[in-house]
């Protein structure tokens, strides 16, 4: 009897020939997209047909980047992965890689080739990327006269400024002489001196939109000198002068919001600008004013004429206190001297005159104050409290001490 194999082991010897074939592992194929399946997992099942066949493929989550489209059913594709067999099922199936629509790959690869070759000579670098004007007066458009992609920017641009002038070069956006259109629009734009330049059209396929992919557009972008925006096609369309242009936007409408600024959020932020700076300004006055006061009233206080008033009310102050202090010392010597003129005047010979005593002096008028000093027939004068007197010594008694028990006062007066 001959070998018998296992289903498995069959399989497996099948898959390993698949996997040995040079051709098998990367092939192209050309079909029609039928249950087409994207699985929540992220993999996309659908199978392809033809005239006379149909193959089961398979792309999964992680070559999804290989699929630059929503594929459905109907859809003609080439398909790039490699044939193998699912052990499993015993079935052959394509595992896709990538993913291009019919027609379009041809061009792609022109685009991809392109792309490599302007970046590498550095028409995408940042540093060459001039920057948008935030405030726009002259806006220069380069697109088809008649098409949605300028009436778009005339409504958004209008609205959002109606003061902005917008210069219109009607170009080709399609078919032949297109590129050669869009370049010379560009160069013309360039020489009147406008703010802004916005190049692109609506959207379509790849071969709509291939005009923006030649290199003569590039070339004219990256040599202008007036900022320019690409707004070509949706938002998901990417062509070559994106890359080029100074700014991408995803669609003509789009283009026109970030060109053209909103003059009424424009007034509205003067607006709030002028209540900022007039509620600084007014702060600043009424500090400065204080400060003014504050100065105002240090001069009032330090000027020569309030310094003088002030001096003066010292000086009356002190002259007050000069007089008080004098009224208080005169008082008190005053007093003092009533009191030594009580104590002088019990001593004063005038005041023992008034009292009955009298006061003798010889021709010398020196006071007579013994009976030694006198002789009789002397003249001597007797002061009283009312004059003087003339006399003459009669007779000399001399004072018998043990009859009185006080002596005469000194100084010569008598009784």
């Amino acid at each position: 009897m001959s070998s018998v194999y296992s289903v498995g082991q069959v399989n497996t010897y099948i898959k390993q020939m698949f996997q040995q074939d040079f051709m098998l592992n990367r092939i192209f194929v050309r079909g029609e997209v039928s249950n087409c399946k994207y699985h929540t997992s992220g993999h996309i099942y659908f199978s392809l047909k033809d005239a006379t066949g149909t193959m089961a493929c398979v792309m999964f989550a992680g070559s999804r980047r290989g699929l630059a489209f929503q594929m459905k059913d109907g859809d003609k594709v080439v398909v790039g992965g490699s044939v193998n067999v699912y052990e499993r099922d015993g079935r052959y199936q394509l595992y896709a890689k990538d993913i291009k629509l019919e027609g379009a790959g041809i061009l792609y690869e022109r685009f991809l080739a392109l792309k490599a070759e302007l970046e590498e000579m550095g028409m995408f670098a940042p540093e060459y990327k001039q920057a948008i004007p935030a405030y726009v007066k002259r806006l220069g458009v380069v697109t088809a006269p008649t098409g949605a992609a300028i009436q778009d920017i005339r409504n958004i641009s209008y609205r959002r400024n109606p003061y902005i002038q917008i210069v219109l070069y009607p170009a080709l956006v399609q078919g032949e002489g297109a590129k050669e259109s869009i370049a010379a629009g560009i160069e013309a734009l360039d020489k009147l001196n406008l703010d802004v330049i916005i190049v692109g059209r609506g959207g379509g396929s790849i071969e709509d939109l291939w005009a923006f992919n030649e290199e003569v557009v590039a070339r004219a972008i990256f040599q202008c000198n007036t900022p320019i925006i690409s707004a070509v096609g949706h938002e998901t369309d990417t062509t070559i002068a994106d890359f080029v242009a100074d700014l991408r936007a995803p669609t003509p409408s789009a283009a026109a919001e970030l060109a053209v600024s909103d003059i009424r959020g424009i007034l509205s932020q003067m607006e709030d600008y002028r209540k900022r700076i007039q509620y600084s300004m007014q702060n600043r006055i009424l500090l400065y004013k204080r400060k003014m006061e504050g100065y105002q009233g240090r001069w009032i206080y330090l000027s020569p004429k309030n310094q003088i008033l002030e001096k003066r009310q010292r000086l009356l102050e002190l002259d007050d206190k000069l007089n008080h202090r004098m009224d208080r010392v005169l008082t008190d010597r005053k007093y003092r001297l009533q009191m030594y003129i009580r104590q002088m005047k019990g001593l004063s010979p005038l005041d023992k005159l008034c009292q009955g005593f009298s006061y003798v002096e010889d021709g010398s008028g020196a006071a007579v104050t013994k009976i030694s000093q006198a002789e009789i027939g002397d003249q001597v004068k007797i002061q009283v409290s009312d004059g003087e007197l003339g006399a003459r010594i009669e007779s000399i008694t001399p004072l018998n001490r043990e009859s009185v028990s006080e002596p005469f006062p000194t100084g010569g007066v008598t009784e």
